[in-house]
């Protein structure tokens, strides 16, 4: 057995100092994924670093309108936030769409933003996985990839990221806060997830050391349409074969704004800028919507098994985005 160690801080610098030096240390905070991970094997932590209870779980309205999310306020109460379900219903219903109650009771927001794929060969320490172990190989591209990625994999990995609030955070332009041994430092949201290339085994841009202190919304007016929708195999807290957040300003019967992200597509949520530029000075009818998505999904290189990911995907987005146009109509 492992010996791990365990520490509690009491401020975000000594937290980071503690991380830091050891290269086998991990934040701690919910544990919802990482405790899991421990239990399989493919987390062995060599220092347990608690964040739990820094004084980061507080949700605040800055003076210019932006909101301040702490990385350690819990899932079940950023959901039930007024100011997040009056000017944000698009994280509100993402957050309840990714979990039970009872894990909505315990995961973070910067957990949740850390945790790692459900990709069945990455859980499961008998078979090879370049994301586990690098230059060991990916058995799903030759095994069962149902649920893998169709956007922006490699040669070396073909896994999904679970998350549905990053979904949403990235239809938000959202940015997230970090402290590390360097000091602070902000990243958009859309350029904090890595998309696999040749080093999978790293999820995100963090560095050793660096601690997630808090996520940034952009003003947002009460009322602007927004919402997510999830596909998925049961009704019931499955994760999403594709999933979309979307953000649409309709003035006069013109699109004014257009934000669009997709889950359960690709390694990170993956922000469709193409779909966005077809959409932004148009009337949202069915045609533009179609010939939209279109733009975007045509990047697509779906494996054996996972095809239908992309009309699925389409068929969700069109229908999300249909449904907003007609709220502003």
């Amino acid at each position: 057995m492992k010996p791990v160690g365990y520490v509690r801080p009491a401020t975000v610098e000594e937290a980071a100092r503690a991380h830091a030096g050891d290269p086998e240390a991990r934040y701690l905070g919910g544990g919802t994924n990482l405790v899991d991970l421990m239990k399989l094997g493919v987390e062995t932590p060599g220092l347990l670093v608690d964040v739990s209870r820094l004084p980061l779980d507080t949700v605040e309205e800055r003076p210019d309108g932006s909101l301040h999310l702490g990385a350690t306020v819990r899932n079940s109460d950023l959901a039930a936030h007024p100011l997040v379900r009056d000017r944000y219903p698009v994280l509100s219903q993402a957050l309840l769409a990714g979990a039970s109650g009872q894990l909505r009771n315990m995961a973070t927001t910067g957990g949740n933003l850390l945790q790692r794929t459900r990709c069945g060969y990455f859980q499961d320490t008998a078979k090879p996985c370049n994301k586990r172990e690098p230059g060991t190989g990916c058995a799903a591209r030759d095994g069962i990839h149902r649920d893998h990625a169709v956007l922006g994999h490699s040669p070396q990995c073909i896994a999904t990221h679970p998350s549905d609030l990053a979904v949403a955070l990235a239809a938000l332009d959202a940015s997230v806060e970090l402290h590390g041994p360097d000091g602070d430092r902000t990243v958009p949201v859309t350029d904090f997830h890595r998309l696999p290339g040749d080093r999978p085994d790293r999820d995100t841009v963090l560095r050793h050391g660096e601690l997630i202190t808090a996520v940034t919304l952009p003003p947002g007016p009460a009322g602007l349409p927004s919402a997510y929708r999830k596909a998925r195999d049961r009704a019931s807290y499955a994760f999403a074969l594709a999933s979309v957040a979307a953000v649409l300003d309709v003035r006069d019967g013109v699109v004014r704004h257009a934000a669009l992200a997709f889950g359960g597509l690709a390694h990170r949520p993956w922000r469709a800028r193409h779909a966005e530029a077809e959409l932004l000075g148009h009337a949202p009818d069915p045609e533009r919507l179609t010939r939209a998505l279109d733009a975007e999904l045509e990047q697509a290189e779906p494996l054996r098994d996972n095809a239908f990911k992309v009309p699925l995907a389409h068929r969700v987005a069109h229908d999300v985005l249909t449904r907003l146009a007609a709220a502003r109509a």
